[in-house]
């Protein structure tokens, strides 16, 4: 059997001009990186404004397994299907992050028969997004220490500055470093930290902002730290926007590439679902309601964490309203989240299917708190029974949720044919009535607890004194409006990662808080969860290499 590398090199690609043609944006208003990919130039971008939207889509799933789920497999499958339907559908992803690729998670291009190409470009250096907001997030942390070093004109602390140092790669001795050592020449000792670029605030600000206008505000408002008083200071205020946005002038224009079936696709921005918002870009999401009748996108990993935070975030700000949200989930990971161990989730076992559907039912509830109707499809394995299946099926059914057995990993667009008829059907006859989960005025800690209380099921959030202290001083400062980014660990929805299914009535441990003015959320970190991975014990790094013909393997 061919894996998804091999599937991905041997695919037919069109050249990416005829693809911008397909979706109607002249050759003109594309800038080529090579044959295959191309970003979509601003003249194009600002002709649509006048247009009217489509139907925008999310794709989301239960909480992550070992088993896996194929959240972005079923994105691409149900993109194909909608087009041999004949309907004008665009898909909207968000680029891989380069770190896990090396590390356990892998890319992020779909499997199989459902991928989009060029495979290995988009999983590493791509058009050089990431390059261009890590340089970028580097550069501001270099003027903030050469700002002190100066003198500090602004009034800023050295022992209050709140911007850390971003790489895009999983290296957990990072995490906690001290810099300025070797004698005054090279600057004063101050304690920092490493984060991976897809948790920098400049990701956050870059996927949720509307033009290069609202770009340049939100770098304006990024707070770096503090002056006596415990008064901000900003990028704005010792001068690096300008250098900041000179280095993001290309990195804000979506990327159009291809599926194997030659639909367009527009991958933009990437920040992680568990310790950022989890979405791709708005101003992609925006240009693809525009240039389609149908828009599928995704957020990253389970319901309780993308879909919460695409719906009480990007949507919120965007204006966004989404038509319908499809919830991905397979038979493995069920029984998975029914207590068994990977291995024996590729065996029979009707118990720990039974017990893990409450993961499913979990999400499906949570996802109807917000108004918006849900299909579930099941991403078929060859493992799976039809007793399996129809268990599923008959679990939602019991629930009046719509449900899909797909096949698109085998074969493409074809094998989600019928969820692309499902999620129309329940478009057409369920409207959305969305509404985000919280309101704008209440406090960051309701907020919180409100988030914590209806998605999680936790009984109350554990918040220590300062946490709290330091939710206050954001409200006094004029951020209390702002929504709340959780960084959660993805695979329970409590925070700790060992208790799978749906548990409630646990305790939420709310460890930090952090502002992030520029992006306009507050960060809430929960238990354990790294704003900088580590790689496991045998790293994918391992397995990948060049053959002879130059060409890469073991990617995936």
């Amino acid at each position: 059997m061919s894996n998804d590398i091999t599937i991905a090199r041997g695919a037919k690609k069109l050249p990416i001009g005829q693809v911008g043609q397909r979706l109607g944006v002249g050759a003109q208003d594309l800038i080529p990186f090579g044959y295959d990919k191309a970003k979509i130039s601003n003249h194009y971008l600002a002709s649509l404004k006048q247009k009217k939207d489509g139907k925008l889509i999310l794709v989301t799933a239960i909480n992550p397994t070992p088993a896996g789920e194929g959240k972005t497999t079923t994105s691409i499958g149900l993109a194909d299907a909608l087009k041999r339907l004949d309907k004008k559908a665009l898909l909207c992803l968000r680029e891989p992050s380069l770190g896990p690729c090396f590390g356990m998670k892998g890319g992020a291009t779909g499997g199989g028969r459902a991928q989009v190409v060029p495979m290995e470009d988009i999983n590493l250096h791509f058009t050089g997004d990431f390059h261009a907001i890590t340089s970028a997030h580097n550069l501001l942390a270099a003027m903030i220490d050469n700002h002190l070093h100066w003198g500090a004109e602004s009034g800023l602390e050295s022992t209050r500055v709140a911007w850390r140092r971003v790489l895009d790669m999983n290296d957990r001795n990072l995490r906690q470093i001290v810099t300025g050592l070797g004698g005054s020449g090279n600057g004063a000792p101050m304690e920092s930290g490493f984060d991976i670029t897809v948790a920098s605030e400049i990701m956050a600000i870059l996927c949720l902002a509307k033009d290069a206008h609202d770009l340049e505000e939100r770098l304006e408002r990024i707070v770096i730290g503090y002056k006596r008083g415990r008064v901000a200071v900003t990028a704005k205020d010792i001068g690096a926007v300008g250098a900041m946005m000179a280095l993001l002038r290309y990195a804000m224009l979506p990327n159009l590439v291809q599926t194997l079936e030659n639909n367009p696709v527009l991958i933009h921005g990437g920040p992680f679902a568990n310790i950022a918002h989890g979405c791709n870009s708005v101003i992609a999401t925006k240009a693809a309601l525009k240039m389609s009748d149908y828009v599928v996108t995704e957020a990253g990993f389970g319901a309780d964490l993308g879909a919460e935070k695409f719906f009480n975030i990007k949507c919120r700000q965007a204006g966004l309203t989404p038509s319908a949200a499809v919830v991905v989930a397979t038979v493995r990971a069920l029984k998975m989240h029914g207590g068994l161990s990977l291995k024996e989730s590729a065996s029979v076992g009707y118990g720990a299917l039974e017990a893990g559907l409450g993961n499913l039912g979990r999400h499906i509830e949570n996802l109807k708190k917000f108004g918006v109707p849900v299909v579930v499809a099941i991403n078929r394995f060859t493992s799976d029974t039809s007793s399996e299946l129809a268990a599923i099926e008959s679990y939602c059914h019991d629930l009046g949720v719509p449900v899909s057995v797909c096949t698109h990993w085998a074969e493409g667009g074809r094998g989600a044919e019928d969820l692309a008829r499902k999620v129309i059907d329940t478009m057409e006859t369920h409207p959305s009535e969305f509404k985000p989960l919280y309101r704008d005025e209440a406090p960051l800690l309701e907020k919180i607890e409100t988030v914590a209380r209806e998605i999680y099921r936790a009984e109350r959030v554990e918040a220590s004194d300062n946490v709290r202290a330091a939710l206050r001083r954001m409200e006094e400062a004029g951020y209390g409006r702002l929504p709340v980014c959780m960084a959660k660990t993805q695979y329970s929805f409590s925070n700790n990662p060992k208790l799978v299914g749906a548990p409630d009535k646990h305790v939420l441990q709310l460890r930090e808080v952090r502002l992030s003015a520029g992006a306009g959320f507050v960060v809430g970190i929960c238990g354990d969860i790294m704003t900088m991975p580590g790689l496991p014990r045998h790293p994918a790094a391992e397995g990948v290499s060049l053959n002879s013909d130059g060409e890469i393997e073991g990617l995936y």
